[in-house]
């Protein structure tokens, strides 16, 4: 699995970049919000990804976020039933994350009915299935800047918690907790372990 790359940004459109990656390339699909991030093109850039691999014929696809709170957010739409990975990045780059956040959590399905490629009964699964993942439970990266190590290794353990099926603000609560136990030398692992034993 392809977690991130990290090299020279050979092209950028709003929909793919391809990153130069000590010569080889890599063809990236990516949300607007993360293309309107983008260092100017021939810079360094690294992109946090996703790896996709088509079941029926086995064709890899990558999908790149330039914030963790992105592809927090795209991994928590293809958890969906009925949501692929390029819905989900047509979703994010119909609107913002915290525009998404609200819509969710208050239970709008008028506004979530107006995104490209979600129809009404889709709002409402996401509203079902998504609801409690998504309210209250922050993100610990500022717009504007990068997070930093120990702010990642927070959000590394709120995602696996979030991953094993627990509710965002919950698995923000126990991680912040355990955390403060274990101290800044924890790894994400033992930090994801302690929650799991806690919870």
């Amino acid at each position: 699995m392809i977690a991130y790359l990290h090299g020279q940004l050979a092209e950028a459109t709003p929909t793919h970049v391809i990153v130069d990656c000590h010569g080889v390339g890599y063809a990236v699909f990516i949300p607007l919000s993360s293309y309107d991030k983008l260092p100017p093109q021939g810079n360094d850039v690294k992109l946090l990804t996703y790896h996709h691999v088509v079941a029926q014929d086995g064709t890899q696809q990558l999908f790149g976020f330039v914030t963790l709170e992105e592809r927090e957010m795209f991994l928590l739409l293809i958890s969906i039933s009925g949501i692929g990975p390029k819905l989900a990045i047509n979703i994010l780059s119909s609107t913002s994350i915290s525009a998404l956040r609200n819509a969710i959590a208050s239970g709008d399905t008028a506004t979530l009915s107006t995104l490209r490629g979600i129809g009404k009964k889709t709002a409402e699964r996401l509203i079902v299935e998504l609801k409690d993942k998504v309210g209250g439970g922050g993100t610990f990266v500022t717009k504007g800047r990068a997070a930093t190590p120990e702010e990642q290794k927070l959000s590394d353990a709120i995602l696996a918690l979030v991953s094993l099926g627990y509710k965002q603000v919950d698995a923000h609560r126990i991680v912040l907790a355990v955390a403060d136990k274990a101290g800044p030398k924890a790894t994400v692992e033992e930090l994801v372990r302690a929650a799991l034993k806690s919870a």
